[in-house]
C-alpha cells in the first residue's frame, strides 16, 4: 500500500512550486524543467487540478498555472481526496466481498484508530508550509 501515489506526489511537487512562486504565472514548461516531470504527465495533472479549483490557468503565449486559493487552505488530504479517492487503512485485502467478520474482527478497531490518526495528520499539512522547504 502507497499512503501517496506518483500522481498525489507530482500534484504535490507542483502546486509547492507555483505557491513558492506566486507572484507570477508559472508555465508548464518551466514546470517541466524544474520537477523533471514529463510534459504530457504534468500537464494531465494540472488540469485536473484546475478542474478541481487549485489551480487558475491562463492560456496563450504568457500563459501557465497559478494558485485558485491561498496555500494555507490547500491541504494534503485535499489533494489524496482528487487522485486517489477516500483515504481508507481498513479494507480488507483478503478478500473482494465485504467480510462477514467485519462486526467482530479484533483488528479492525486498531486499524480505524490508526485511519483516523492518519487522515488527522494529512488534513493539518497544507501547501504553505511544505513550501517553505522548496528551493527555486
Amino acid at each position: 500500500m502507497k499512503l501517496i501515489t506518483r500522481d498525489t506526489d507530482y500534484a504535490l511537487r507542483a502546486i509547492c512550486y507555483i505557491a513558492k512562486h506566486k507572484s507570477k504565472i508559472v508555465s508548464v514548461s518551466e514546470l517541466t524543467k524544474e520537477l523533471g516531470i514529463s510534459r504530457p504527465f504534468l500537464r494531465k495533472i494540472l488540469q485536473i487540478l484546475n478542474q478541481k479549483g487549485i489551480l487558475h490557468s491562463y492560456k496563450g503565449s504568457k500563459g501557465g498555472f497559478n494558485l485558485s486559493k491561498q496555500a494555507a487552505n490547500i491541504f494534503l488530504m485535499d489533494l489524496i481526496d482528487i487522485f486517489q479517492g477516500p483515504f481508507s487503512l481498513n479494507k480488507c485485502s483478503l478478500s473482494k466481498k465485504k467480510c462477514p467478520q467485519t462486526e467482530k474482527c479484533p483488528l479492525r478497531k486498531k486499524i480505524e484508530s490508526i485511519e483516523s490518526y492518519v487522515v488527522d495528520e494529512l488534513k493539518s499539512v497544507n501547501i504553505a508550509s511544505l513550501s517553505k522547504g522548496i528551493n527555486g
